[in-house]
């Protein structure tokens, strides 16, 4: 589909076939991003905004071989294991105390301090503290929301310098505020390395630390990288893994025989008392279908994120013109009855017979996208999903509070750069 969206062609991809084209056959013409004019100067330090070139492939290297590679991942099962019984200790006391969950925010909270403990050394929020907690991703949502809103400025690049609807300057006073909390654990690193006392952290940052030889000037890793670097890893890390976890117990709240199903092959393979190890994984089919299931009714990215044509190139039979703004709608290929049967009902059995993945070579099922800018975090948020949502599964029997279980949930979505749920999913839990 080709839209005149203002001044700018915009070309909507909504088929497995075309997104192929786009993205595996013509992935080098459509490489670089459109870049939304609220996301501002950001995108001149961040991965997944920066046209690629010497400097992206270098960062994203970083990346790749020094957080995400497998032996990376592996070192850190015991940091995920830890973070993941501290879920399980909150969630087991709101459950004496008979208070409802609230799955995204607890889900959040440990993504978030996952993260922060990997690069930091140090966790910057506390799952008690709900306050601290529900302030950072309320920036976080908030962020997401205003790079995917609407925007004149995108749809006619002359209104751009005056930012009619204050986008660009809402959304720099949003990443600020993660910049004062990644600036503060950057100068009290660089404190104690100049001090020289205290051993070393062996962490994320000290290795980026060490790769511009303590001072942040070499190799383009300045400052306002390290800025952007942090904002996306936390932003892109916390809110997308949170919001998967938190749309797969509804589901699974609202359909009780997958539910019953998936709690049975827990008990089945892992037991009620043992704790879930990453290596259990693999032996949990059904889980596995539940999380693909997941991808294709609530891809945390709609939309993915926009592609731009470095060249008039033909595709299909048609011509996609140069600089046209290109958009996978991986939101629709997942609701199309063409590819899924019933694409509107919770079935995670369809995915127990097929061998579809959600890895960037199976198109039906994209929701990291494909091609050289897949998520690079894909490896981490999917163990992460897997770990949080088995665990608390494992570990309490959940149902809806009275008026949900009355009225039904509200099964509303927020629509921004991600899919989020629009009124957060509260549960009761009850220990098994």
């Amino acid at each position: 589909m080709s839209l005149r969206l203002g001044s700018v062609t915009t070309v909507v991809v909504s088929s497995p076939e075309a997104a192929r084209e786009f993205l595996q056959k013509h992935d080098a013409v459509f490489a670089n991003r459109s870049v939304p004019d609220a996301v501002g100067d950001h995108a001149r330090n961040s991965v997944p905004w920066l046209p690629h070139s010497t400097r992206w492939r270098a960062l994203r290297k970083i990346m790749a071989t020094e957080l995400f590679a497998p032996h990376r991942l592996d070192a850190l099962q015991d940091l995920r294991r830890e973070k993941v019984q501290e879920l399980v200790d909150h969630v087991g006391r709101l459950a004496v105390e008979g208070t409802a969950v609230d799955v995204g925010r607890v889900a959040f909270t440990t993504v978030l301090n996952l993260l922060s403990r990997t690069i930091f050394s140090c966790d910057l929020t506390s799952l008690d503290d709900h306050g601290a907690s529900k302030e950072f991703q309320e920036v976080v949502t908030e962020i997401m929301e205003t790079a995917g809103s609407p925007n004149l400025s995108d749809f006619f690049p002359a209104l751009a310098v005056v930012d009619a609807q204050r986008l660009r300057r809402r959304l720099a006073r949003l990443f600020a505020r993660l910049h004062q909390v990644f600036d503060a654990e950057v100068d009290r690193r660089l404190q104690v390395r100049d001090a020289g006392g205290k051993p070393r952290k062996n962490d994320f940052l000290d290795l980026l630390l060490d790769a511009t030889g303590g001072g942040l000037s070499t190799a383009g890793l300045d400052r306002d990288t390290l800025r952007s670097f942090f904002a996306d890893l936390f932003a892109a890390g916390s809110d997308t893994s949170s919001s998967t976890v938190e749309w797969a117990m509804v589901e699974l709240l609202r359909n009780p025989v997958s539910m019953t199903k998936l709690c049975n092959e827990l008990v089945l393979v892992i037991g009620s008392r043992r704790k879930i190890e990453e290596s259990d994984i693999g032996q949990l089919p059904y889980l596995q279908a539940v999380i693909k299931e997941t991808f294709r009714l609530h891809p945390p990215v709609p939309l993915l994120l926009p592609r731009q044509a470095e060249a008039a190139t033909e595709i299909m039979g048609y011509i996609i013109p140069k600089g046209a703004r290109v958009l996978v709608n991986v939101w629709a290929m997942g609701q199309d009855k063409d590819i899924w049967p019933q694409p509107e009902k919770f079935m995670p059995e369809r995915f127990l017979e097929s061998m579809i993945d959600f890895r960037g070579a199976d198109f039906e099922l994209i929701p990291f996208g494909a091609g050289r800018r897949i998520c690079p975090g894909m490896a981490l948020g999917t163990r992460m999903i897997h770990l949080v949502l088995a665990s608390l599964l494992n570990q309490f029997k959940w149902r809806l509070p009275a008026e949900a279980e009355r009225n039904g949930v509200d099964m509303a979505e927020k629509f921004g750069v991600t899919l989020k749920k629009a009124s957060p999913l509260c549960a009761i839990a009850t220990p098994i």
